[in-house]
């Protein structure tokens, strides 16, 4: 345009139109400054009445929970986390727009007015210093893009893995996502570049205010989960039950179960018709169907095996009968006569401890069979009992079962009484014939245990005595050698043969019981 020869006349009028094609941009650029500083004002109204609103939400929360803990006590616990969660992550926010006033000396102008200079807050130069340098983001800038994630993954772990949050957890990655974006020239551009370099510092102020708003959205979004507020509650898992439908309706001991889970609803509608084989059930009797639809059938079962169930519902639709058929199996067993007695650690009973023992009859329920025997008690659980038996060498176990007729049936069964078997003498762990020098005989621990015994009983010694080849015996309490033990122990020779014996044990918190004599310990004195 002022390239060539031009008149003087022709320059100047060049010149003017460069002027206001200049003051045009001008104009448009403050216009829209001014607009962001709009869009500024109305986002802070809104999260101040969005601040407002989440209070009163969590005030009912609250309330809710005071009446109804079991139903709402965790969710306001959780409310109250993503409360604290969203302040900190509004707050850190906050102070990111405080840093945008600072670095772009506006903050002395936005004090004086009480509000964005919008007009002078054309350049992002100082935020693109902070947050970028070349292609890549400075620690501050990679700090800020960690901050919002840290924010998400804090509210998820609020959230944990129940379904009924995933609608939320979507909306949450929704708004605050950091994922690389496809820019205008089809190129991947990182998160902070696309939406923070090289924009005016008023437009970036903007979007901070705007991210702050969209932390108010969330909090409101997830009390009203937490308060049962959901527009979709029909899918909501809840309504569900999960159904297990076996193969059969009875397996035998040893064989494989196999059969579905699904997750359905009970559709509360009663049927007009039901038919199982080829009779018809009469719908007007007492149990029909329950209140949750279902619909009960009763016939008399045939022989002893396995059998095909069939039948058909009827329901009226559009004013027309719908037949359902269905059909499954069931398994006739025989009708027990014998009562399952076994000892849990062996087939016999010890006399000094307590024998665990279940006790069952097939086919019953635990509730209605009872066992009795001399020292026989009932322990916690179903048909879990203990056996403390006495004198004698044998005990007797009698079972009654109560079948659903009303009926009793019984059975017996014998166990023999054995005593504890006799404990073995130990020092410093070892038993039988042992080698040792004198120091670790000095200072070993001398014990007694139950070598190979079904039952893990606690022995504890009382009392020993020590004898070395050509000085008198010793006797010593407790578990550790005394001063005249020690002293004879000090003149055995190499190859001397150290004994103890008449090793005294008891069983803990069993005084009453007399342990069988402790076999002896013979020490091989080594060099």
């Amino acid at each position: 345009m002022a390239g060539g020869k031009l008149s003087a006349r022709q320059k100047m009028i060049n010149l003017m139109y460069l002027v206001f094609i200049s003051m045009i941009a001008m104009t448009t650029s403050k216009e829209i400054l001014s607009a962001f500083s709009l869009f500024n004002k109305k986002f802070e109204n809104a999260n101040e009445l969005a601040s407002n609103a989440n209070s009163t939400l969590l005030k009912n929360l609250s309330q809710q929970a005071e009446e109804k803990p079991a139903d709402f006590g965790v969710a306001f616990n959780n409310a109250q986390r993503v409360s604290t969660i969203s302040n900190e992550f509004f707050t850190y926010l906050e102070s990111q727009k405080s840093m945008i006033l600072t670095k772009g000396n506006y903050a002395e102008k936005f004090k004086e007015e009480g509000g964005l200079p919008a007009e002078e807050m054309d350049k992002g130069d100082a935020l693109d210093e902070h947050w970028f340098t070349g292609d890549r983001l400075t620690k501050a800038g990679q700090a800020f893009v960690d901050r919002i994630n840290e924010y998400k993954a804090d509210i998820n772990e609020v959230l944990g893995d129940d379904v009924a949050y995933n609608p939320a957890k979507e909306i949450l990655e929704r708004r605050f996502s950091t994922a690389e974006v496809i820019n205008k020239d089809g190129k991947k551009q990182s998160w902070l570049d696309y939406n923070f370099q090289g924009f005016p510092a008023v437009a970036s102020y903007t979007k901070l205010t705007a991210m702050q708003n969209d932390i108010k959205a969330t909090e409101a979004n997830l009390y009203n989960v937490f308060l049962g507020n959901t527009v979709d509650v029909t899918t909501s898992l809840k309504n569900y039950t999960a159904i297990v439908i076996p193969d059969k309706n009875a397996f035998f001991a040893g064989e494989k179960f196999t059969g579905s889970v699904v997750l359905g609803k009970y559709a509360n509608v009663t049927p007009t018709k039901l038919k199982v084989g080829d009779t018809d059930l009469d719908m007007n009797r007492e149990g029909a169907v329950d209140s949750t639809g279902a619909a009960r059938i009763e016939f008399t079962v045939g022989n002893v095996g396995e059998h095909d169930i069939k039948g058909q519902f009827t329901f009226l639709e559009k004013g027309e009968e719908l037949p359902i058929d269905f059909n499954g199996k069931y398994v006739v067993v025989p009708r027990p006569n014998s009562a399952t007695i076994s000892a849990d650690k062996m087939n016999v009973v010890y006399r000094g401890v307590e024998n665990p023992m279940t006790i069952s009859f097939a086919g019953i329920a635990d509730n209605k069979v009872q066992a009795s025997g001399t020292g026989l008690k009932p322990v916690g659980g179903a048909g879990k009992y203990v056996m403390n038996p006495g004198t004698g060498s044998e005990v007797t176990i009698n079972v009654t079962g109560t079948l659903d007729d009303g009926s009793r049936v019984s059975d017996r069964k014998t166990f023999r009484i054995k005593d504890i078997p006799a404990p073995t003498g130990m020092i410093s762990r070892q038993t039988g014939v042992v080698k040792l020098p004198k120091r670790n005989v000095e200072i070993g621990t001398v014990g007694a245990k139950l070598e190979d015994f079904v039952f893990d009983l606690p022995i504890e010694t009382t009392s020993f005595k020590i004898n070395v080849p050509g000085q008198r015996t010793v006797v010593v309490n407790g578990t550790k050698m005394n001063a005249q033990a020690k002293s004879i122990i000090s003149r055995a020779r190499t190859g001397d043969n150290i004994t103890i014996f008449d090793i005294k044990a008891r069983i803990q918190g069993n005084s009453s019981y007399r342990l069988k004599n402790v076999s002896p310990i013979i020490i091989e004195v080594t060099n």
